[in-house]
């Protein structure tokens, strides 16, 4: 596929994910009426997987997939991606993800947790003092203390913000990372395939979109990293 067919699609997937999250998280915040819990729960879920993909877009921006084309305006709608996600710094992640494929299930590998590799748990909790730090902190209470001053009340903030937030960052945690690169029980040992120290799960193209933008073929992803998550499900067929 060439750069520019490949920028227009990738382009256009995010500007789609970036558009929804923006919205249902506007409504969610400011306008929805709680008195409808079926359509709240529908709203947190839907913005849990929105925001897991506007991290997806700037995992893509970190490779140069996102708009191959032009990599550098890539990285930048990446960075306003992931910052509107959960006010990370985009100069941040990029070191940290490259060091985690040039040492994946490593001691050198930040995502890793190499003295709880099958604890789900112990790894988030190593996973989030990775990458949670006092600057997220403080951008985030900054944008509730704004959302107040707009008019927004604390439990739409708790329920369509930080709610998915959270959901979205263990979504994209196991999904994406632990199950990925986690050590079986003996005897099956961590039984990866080759130095990438990745598996890919067996779901199809539906359950494998839903539960991480297809993060979950990440052998693949790790053999071919410039690959957009889009396009993970053909070489997994392959």
């Amino acid at each position: 596929m060439s750069a520019v067919k490949q920028s227009w699609i990738g382009l256009s997937l995010a500007a789609l994910i970036v558009a929804a999250w923006v919205c249902l998280h506007v409504f969610g915040v400011f306008f929805i009426d709680l008195k409808h819990p079926l359509l709240s729960m529908l709203l947190i879920a839907c913005l849990t997987w929105l925001s897991a993909g506007m991290y997806i877009i700037a995992h893509d921006a970190m490779h140069g997939s996102l708009w191959p084309a032009n990599p550098k305006a890539g990285e930048k709608i990446g960075a306003l991606a992931v910052w509107l996600y959960a006010g990370f710094s985009f100069q941040r992640l990029l070191p940290q993800h490259h060091l985690h494929h040039r040492n994946p299930g490593s001691v050198n590998d930040p995502d890793f947790a190499p003295n709880t590799p099958s604890q789900a748990l112990a790894w988030y909790g190593r996973f989030l003092k990775t990458y949670v730090g006092l600057r997220e902190i403080v951008i985030m209470l900054l944008r509730v203390s704004l959302y107040m001053l707009l008019g927004a009340k604390v439990e739409n903030i708790v329920l369509f913000f930080a709610l998915p937030g959270i959901l979205s960052s263990f979504q994209l945690f196991y999904f994406g990372t632990f199950l990925p690169h986690r050590h079986l029980p003996a005897p099956c040992q961590a039984h990866f395939p080759d130095r990438h120290n990745a598996r890919s799960n067996e779901f199809g193209y539906l359950l494998s979109l839903l539960t991480c933008f297809h993060f979950g073929y990440h052998h693949e992803h790790h053999v071919q990293p410039g690959m957009p998550w889009w396009r993970l499900p053909a070489a997994r067929k392959r």
